[in-house]
């Protein structure tokens, strides 16, 4: 038998899983690490505590497996995307991980978006303008941290940094370069508008190499450490979001995926870059004519969390007491509630959002309560709205692809039952659950096998890719959610007018960043 690891390095733990060449899972880690955010719209990470998760991960599969160390074939990575990490000239980090959720940045990404240069750079590199992308996050760098800019001799991102300390080269593949707003998707190179406005140059940026590129020369000390063969190649891989689209087997046309952890993404395959108009959407490199196209959202299973600690708090004290999920209960006492939350709605914006608005400054509301609402539900029209904002992206994304023929859904959110049936409620169409439970580290093992000779063709993923779960629409729920979304994405657009004003409020006057 033959074993492969894909690696998956998100923006709160690596999950490192084994997979036999069945794509069966032998074992598992899941190491976590903290998030930085000492000032107002910092977000920061430690990058070599996201190396130690990725070492200690590796080692710990190995370790409990108990495989022989020739029989593991590869290493594949997936990796959050727009990551910013400076460089010194010896290579040495001035900077922690500036994750994609920090936002200072935002006014320089929202003065770029409303240029023509910056709708240029848009179509150049699919990546939509925002506070998000190392290209925003370096411009605020130039101008507000001067001196720590000139020291810098290399931009790079976590797994370029995980690389370097690995094999000694700074690499990225095109999928993570995509990502950055500084890859032209077309002549997949550095984009010279790009440069010139940031003031880098190509050597100031990590080797461009395809996403099925093998790394080979492994430092002896690490491969210790690991406990692997120090021959063993590693695939560069690709980043998270078009990596989950694979690992779900969402890869043909009109094959929607739809992906909800922390935060959340709605996103197709398409056979050649697809740009929007308007701006809208992303168009991401996966593999040679392959290219994913679609939507990020901040506010995924992150606003449940916050239900549960901010609004809910007795009971996750009775669901601790009765040893019990208490997203379990509160999914339970939400189902109590009728479709459409009986007109109360949610904007779940409470960290900014990225599609369908792309604004930094958005902030969550909700609308319609009256008196006999209740905390079940505000509970629902949360959940509701977590969908309703999916939703939207979706109708942008139709726009560019047309409408999808199918659905596939993953991520924590979606482990209930109610959850699942509201997708299928509001989009309208039947949705699938994959069996596979981490979609993106089974895409990073999929494309590690594809480089290594051990699958024929990516689409082989279907063979390790099985689902019994299907949810079709119930129409009296399809009926209320369709005018409740009509109304939800109006008020989406009115409110748009006065984000600016209510977050310099916040900034000026109160605690809440």
């Amino acid at each position: 038998m033959a074993y492969i690891i894909g690696v998956d390095i998100g923006t709160t733990s690596v999950k490192t899983i084994l997979y036999d060449n069945n794509g069966k899972i032998i074992e598992s880690a899941n190491l976590g690490y903290p998030l930085y955010q000492d000032t107002p719209d910092m977000a920061e990470e430690d990058p070599d505590d996201i190396f130690s998760a990725v070492t200690n991960g590796i080692n710990t599969v190995m370790r409990k497996s108990k495989i022989a160390a020739n029989s593991l074939k590869g290493v594949s990575f997936s990796c959050a995307m727009h990551s910013l990490i400076l460089l010194d000239k010896n290579k040495k980090a001035l900077t922690r991980a500036i994750t994609w959720a920090d936002n200072r940045s935002a006014k320089y990404a929202e003065q770029l978006k409303q240029s023509d240069l910056g709708l240029k750079l848009y179509k150049n590199t699919g990546t939509p303008i925002h506070a998000m992308t190392p290209l925003s996050k370096i411009i605020w760098l130039k101008n507000e941290k001067s001196e720590l800019y000139k020291e810098t001799k290399y931009f790079i991102g976590i797994k370029e940094y995980i690389i370097n300390k690995l094999f000694g080269v700074l690499k990225v593949d095109y999928s993570i370069a995509n990502a950055t707003g500084l890859f032209n998707i077309f002549n997949l190179d550095w984009d010279k508008d790009a440069l010139a406005l940031t003031g880098l140059k190509k050597e100031n940026l990590p080797e461009l190499v395809d996403t099925t590129y093998k790394l080979k020369g492994l430092k002896k000390e690490y491969a210790k450490v690991i406990g692997i063969n120090p021959k063993t190649p590693f695939i560069i891989g690709a980043s998270d979001g078009p990596l989950a689209n694979l690992g779900v087997n969402a890869i043909e046309p009109g094959v929607l995926a739809i992906t909800i952890g922390t935060s959340g993404a709605v996103r197709m395959v398409s056979k050649k870059p697809r740009i929007d108009p308007k701006g809208r959407v992303f168009c991401y490199y996966l593999a040679k004519d392959m290219w994913v196209i679609g939507g990020p959202v901040n506010n995924g299973g992150i606003i449940f969390k916050w239900i549960r600690d901010q609004l809910c708090l007795p009971e996750k004290v009775t669901a601790e007491q009765m040893h019990i999920n208490p997203y379990s209960l509160l999914t339970t006492i939400a189902s109590k509630v009728p479709a459409g939350s009986d007109g109360l709605l949610f904007h779940p914006f409470l960290g900014g959002e990225r599609a369908p608005i792309w604004d930094s400054n958005a902030r969550g509301s909700y609308f319609g309560l009256n008196q006999m609402h209740t905390r079940a539900h505000m509970i629902r029209a949360a959940l509701e709205g977590i969908v309703f904002n999916l939703y939207t992206v979706s109708l942008a994304l139709e726009e560019v692809l047309g409408t999808p023929i199918k659905i596939q859904a993953t991520g924590g959110f979606v482990n209930s039952n109610l959850t699942r049936q509201m997708l299928s409620d509001i989009f309208e169409q039947n949705v699938t659950i994959p069996d596979s439970v981490e979609g993106t580290a089974l895409g990073a093992a999929t494309l590690g096998m594809y480089s290594l000779g051990m699958i024929n063709e990516l689409s082989d993923v279907k063979n390790f890719v099985h689902s019994n779960n299907t949810y079709t629409p119930i129409k009296e729920n399809v009926d209320v959610y369709r005018e409740l979304s009509s109304i939800y994405i109006r008020l989406s657009r009115q409110l748009m007018t006065e984000y600016d004003q209510i977050a310099a409020f916040q900034r000026k006057h109160s605690r809440i960043r």
